[in-house]
């Protein structure tokens, strides 16, 4: 008679089973190339989700110089802003409420980046300022580097090697010189673009970026305090 082999109970380990390794230690989400490509993967899939996509050019007004310019100078400004937020949420020992704003900030901006490329292409113009002149749109030509309020390398380098609170001054200090240029750039695209979407646009931005200039300020003066 055929001696009967009994299951292995549930749960029991196999025999000579490999033991798991141990799990390395989590990153921040920023730090993953896949998840910011997510991120922006998202803010085109959402700016499309909501009509600005290639081939919905017909839904949109006739675009002026101030369209086009805004879109393709703003959309710079945007990614210098991204940039300054990744580089702070990778400092150690930062507020943890400003670190809130920038992640925020990185979220936001990287969204309206993806809106600005889809009214770009549905305008049949191209995605970036092909030229080396920023803000002729506005009567305030400038070299495209040297737009109001955008950082210098050396800027970004002094953030990059900022810790604890010295970051968090760095970083209030960056970027909220990186807004008041934004605001102003965007309120004069809300007086004198053509489109409505780009007005309505602008007028958003110039609204968050001015708001988001005084919660740093409150968040900073409160995490010195503390």
């Amino acid at each position: 008679m055929t001696d009967e082999i009994s299951p292995t109970p549930s749960g029991a380990a196999e025999p000579d089973q490999p033991v798991d390794e141990p799990v390395d230690e989590l990153l921040p989400w920023w730090h993953s190339p896949l998840n910011l490509a997510l991120v922006l993967l998202t803010a085109v899939v959402l700016a499309a989700g909501i009509g600005y996509v290639v081939g919905n050019n017909r839904a949109l007004a006739d675009p002026g110089p101030t369209d086009i310019g805004f879109l393709q100078d703003m959309r710079v400004h945007h990614e210098q802003a991204v940039q300054m937020s990744l580089v702070y949420l990778d400092r150690p020992d930062t507020a943890p409420a400003l670190q809130t704003t920038a992640r925020e900030i990185l979220v936001g901006q990287n969204l309206e980046i993806g809106r600005m490329i889809q009214l770009l292409r549905g305008f049949g113009a191209s995605e970036v300022n092909e030229t080396d002149v920023a803000m002729a749109w506005m009567g305030e030509p400038v070299a495209l580097d040297r737009m109001p309020g955008l950082a210098t390398e050396d800027d970004i380098d002094a953030l990059r090697r900022a810790v604890g609170s010295d970051a968090d001054e760095v970083f209030v200090a960056l970027m909220t010189a990186h807004h008041q240029g934004g605001v102003h750039m965007a309120e004069h695209a809300a007086e004198h673009a053509e489109v409505d979407e780009v007005r309505r646009m602008a007028r958003a931005m110039a609204m968050v970026q001015a708001e988001e200039i005084e919660e740093m300020a409150t968040l900073l003066a409160a995490s010195q305090q503390g």
